[in-house]
């Protein structure tokens, strides 16, 4: 008896987990909305690609920011996440690629290979803001979305510091649907990002070339 009761306390022990793991992973949550944010190509100064070469590095992001979550802000200073919404990758991900956008109508070759590193120009940007403001007292009324961006340019190939720039924009939210929310940071992503473009383009264009050999006599 000790033997068979032995048996089936082991039967019902190794049974156990496998009934739990099959309903503790069943949800009828529906599943995350994902959300892909667009900006428009900046040509440069004058119309025309600049012949430069730009790598575009991976941005920093302040602790909070630093995942795929929709963030919003609250006048209390609570950081919170819309539900069941994600940006298509990790924001640090999410702002490269839209640098990348912004860059690929005003440089020659524009990318994130860091082999090229001893060549040409690299950029590197920090995201100090990127999240929805809730400023008013009415619970429904539409947020303000908040980019801030701090970037800053350098040579490659002495990795010397030539610039320092801020893209830093507010846009309301047409409504407080996550679609005007999410239409509101590409709004104020697009112009941040604009800001960027326009002083690193001015700042490379300013440098002092160097002029070419004399010909061999």
């Amino acid at each position: 008896m000790r033997t068979f009761l032995a048996a089936l306390l082991t039967g019902l022990l190794a049974a156990t987990p496998v009934a739990c793991t099959g309903s503790f992973f069943k949800s009828n949550q529906p599943a995350p909305s994902t959300y892909l944010l667009s900006v428009t190509p900046r040509p440069a100064p004058g119309g025309g690609v600049l012949p430069f070469d730009l790598t575009v590095l991976l941005p920093r992001v302040r602790t909070g920011l630093d995942t795929d979550r929709i963030a919003a802000l609250y006048p209390d200073g609570k950081l919170d996440y819309f539900a069941r919404a994600r940006w298509t990758g990790q924001l640090d991900e999410v702002v490269q690629d839209l640098v990348l956008q912004s860059f690929r109508g005003s440089f020659r070759n524009v990318g994130t290979d860091t082999s090229a590193f001893n060549a040409g120009y690299w950029l590197e940007i920090e995201v100090v803001d990127f999240q929805a403001e809730y400023e008013g007292a009415r619970p429904d009324a539409g947020p303000t979305v908040h980019v801030q961006l701090l970037a800053r340019v350098g040579n490659a190939g002495d990795r010397r510091v030539l610039g320092y720039f801020e893209g830093d924009t507010r846009q309301p939210a047409a409504d407080n649907r996550l679609t005007a929310v999410v239409a509101a940071y590409a709004a104020a992503a697009d112009r941040a990002l604009g800001e960027i473009v326009e002083k690193t383009t001015k700042t490379l264009q300013d440098l002092p070339r160097t002029p070419p050999a004399p010909p061999p006599p």
